[in-house]
């Protein structure tokens, strides 16, 4: 096992849990078998990640990238009470969830390892595509000027300063112009629910029906806060949109939920942050909190746990969708693959990787196309993307000379906007 800790440039992007820093950290772990076959996937970064990976150096070497299974068992054991929701902590943060999201790095490895000794891309060797091409929304941010990076090393700022619906307006063109996506999610959450309402509304306007629309303000607005939101982008967020996660709890999204319905407004609320692991599923269903559950490979467990999350989701009569964290290419093809596999993820998918830049990119060939809103399954074997050491080096390069090995979203809030600045649930 070789384990390459970078960084990625991000741009200073807004959410109910702060600002982006300039660099977000990614780990590229690479297994290397006795016959010469390279397996590479990609997970979160810094030092956590990096030290729950080497726990497992010993357990790794000499294994069958086949026994899998055997592998999950060891590692899936009881956890202790507590909550595994993302409510308050940022995607990959969470401890209770550390089993998880280690084995799935190991898995994709795995996975790609077996594509490649078989000739087979992934998502044929998991149980068979149903889409070649899976679909990606444009996954809009308020943002502050800056295109993320520092000193000689900042990147070009392509989308400007946004904050207000006019400049989301231009950057959402500006994103589907390039990438030709089909959907459309707003990060909300930062400024007040008005501006977010009127932001949504002129993304109606300009785009249309034919266009869904969806908002993720990460639980920053209240009960009441909520079903007024809802209320007032009922016509804007159906036909295929959503509501996500507009509130904590799923007790709470379920009064929104039943509020909403009283007043005939179906519109789909959705959630990755309520929802991360089994046993959340039939809870939000039987409350009826959640209609839409938005999957992640990397904390989820793994390529296969989404899969099954799509079967248990279909028998529930639940929609799915995926979430995204910052990434590169590498994590960009372990989604698409497993997107491709699950049937009942029907919903365009969320991808960070507009922000991210050709500068970063770690796979071979560099940036992975999107086109007509669309990743295409490649006809390679395995994940179809190998690394580009000299790009890895520089990755690691970067690292090396970074001061955190923490994403905190509230620090960068309180050392570039407001020095008392801190995350309050709800916040509106």
């Amino acid at each position: 096992m070789h384990l390459h800790s970078i960084t990625v440039a991000d741009p200073p992007l807004r959410s109910s849990y702060g600002l982006h820093a300039p660099y977000a950290l990614r780990t590229i772990i690479e297994l290397k078998t006795d016959d010469g076959i390279t397996g590479i996937s990609e997970t979160y970064g810094g030092d956590g990640p990096v030290a729950a990976l080497e726990a497992l150096r010993d357990r790794l070497t000499g294994m069958d990238p086949f026994r899998l299974a055997e592998l999950y068992q060891q590692m899936n054991q009881p956890v202790s009470d507590g909550d595994r929701s993302q409510t308050y902590l940022l995607p990959g943060e969470n401890p209770l969830d550390q089993n998880a999201r280690t084995f799935a790095a190991i898995e994709i490895a795995c996975l790609d390892i077996i594509g490649k000794a078989i000739g087979k891309p992934v998502c044929d060797i998991i149980g068979g595509r149903v889409r070649d091409l899976v679909p990606f929304s444009a996954y809009l941010f308020y943002k502050h000027a800056g295109g993320g990076g520092s000193g000689n090393d900042r990147r070009e700022d392509e989308y400007g300063e946004v904050l207000d619906s006019p400049s989301a307006v231009r950057e959402a063109t500006q994103m589907i112009a390039r990438y030709g996506f089909r959907e459309i999610k707003l990060k909300g959450g930062v400024l007040p629910p008005d501006v977010e309402i009127s932001t949504i509304r002129a993304l109606h306007q300009e785009f249309g029906d034919a266009y869904p629309l969806r908002i993720d303000p990460n639980c920053a607005w209240s009960v009441e806060t909520s079903v007024r939101v809802g209320r007032s982008l009922h016509q804007e967020l159906s036909g295929g949109g959503y509501l996500e996660d507009p509130c904590p709890t799923l007790d709470g999204m379920a009064e929104v939920h039943r509020c909403l319905v009283a007043e005939n407004n179906h519109t789909p609320l959705a959630s990755n942050v309520a929802v991360t692991n089994f046993a959340d599923v039939p809870r939000a269903r039987s409350r009826e909190a959640v209609q839409i559950v938005l999957c992640d490979p990397h904390y989820w467990g793994g390529m296969r746990q989404v899969q099954h999350l799509s079967h248990l989701c279909g028998v529930l009569g639940m929609g799915l969708s995926m979430h995204s964290n910052s990434h590169l290419g590498v994590s960009l093809m372990a989604m698409t693959h497993v997107a491709a596999a699950c049937p009942n993820l029907t919903y365009a998918c969320d991808t960070h990787y507009p922000w991210q830049t050709a500068a970063d990119e770690v796979v071979a060939g560099g940036r992975i196309p999107i086109e007509n809103g669309c990743v295409r399954i490649p006809d390679k074997p395995g994940l179809g993307v190998e690394l580009d050491y000299d790009q890895l080096a520089r990755g690691r390069e970067r690292y090396s000379k970074l001061s955190y090995r923490k994403r905190d979203d509230e620090a960068e809030m309180r050392t570039h906007v407001d020095p008392n600045w801190k995350r309050i649930l709800p916040r509106w």
